[in-house]
């Protein structure tokens, strides 16, 4: 049993991160473009064969491989689940970011120590509250954003936040839509190995690349 989840999980993980249709060749474009037209409630998901997909999970969404084998799509609506996907994952992007970079640089007013050891250090020296509050502050427009969405005044996750232009085309924007979600589900599942991985061995990120430790 615990084989099939694992081979669900790394088959499910590696087709979240395969080029879209708007990657492939001409032809094989075509043929998604096709599939994609006579996708049905009795299809398998692309993201794990075996299962069928998901009926909500359409293909409506960039980076829809339908996969939901906990059946979310069918409780919650399909813009609060990607307005929650995307926020988590843009937070994961800049932890993985600042996790990495704290290997090699520290503020001068802050002790240099491990990305996890500063975690408790901030608690301790009163930063918790300064990060829940700013975290909270954040919140207030993600609600108000949320509400947005549902309203259908905008799409979810968009503040049309582009400052160095780079959405020249709405085929350029459906480009970069789905290379980030693509990074945000990766720094997800990155975040989570990093914090753990130090947990379990005391070594940072960069630190076990350059002298690996065995569990054995």
């Amino acid at each position: 049993m615990l084989r099939t989840v694992l081979l669900a999980a790394v088959v499910a993980s590696a087709a979240a991160f395969a080029p879209g249709a708007s990657f492939l060749p001409r032809a094989a474009s075509r043929t998604a473009a096709k599939s994609s037209m006579r996708m049905q409630a009795g299809d398998f998901s692309d993201a794990v064969p075996f299962l069928k997909r998901p009926v909500n999970l359409d293909g409506s969404y960039t980076g829809d491989v339908g996969f939901d084998p906990l059946g979310f799509s069918d409780v919650f609506d399909l813009r609060v689940l990607r307005e929650a996907e995307l926020k988590h994952g843009r937070f994961a992007m800049l932890a993985v970011l600042g996790f990495t970079v704290q290997e090699f640089y520290t503020f001068p007013f802050f002790p240099h120590m491990a990305p996890v050891d500063a975690h408790d250090y901030c608690v301790t020296a009163g930063c918790g509250s300064q990060v829940i509050f700013w975290i909270s502050f954040v919140e207030i427009f993600g609600v108000v954003a949320l509400f947005e969405t549902l309203q259908g005044k905008r799409e979810p996750g968009d503040f049309a936040f582009d400052p160095l232009g780079l959405a020249k085309s709405e085929a350029v924007l459906e480009k970069y839509r789905l290379a980030e979600i693509k990074h945000s589900r990766l720094a997800m599942i990155a975040i989570g190995g990093f914090i753990h991985q130090y947990w379990v061995t005391k070594q940072t990120v960069f630190e076990q690349l350059g002298n690996f430790k065995s569990l054995a």
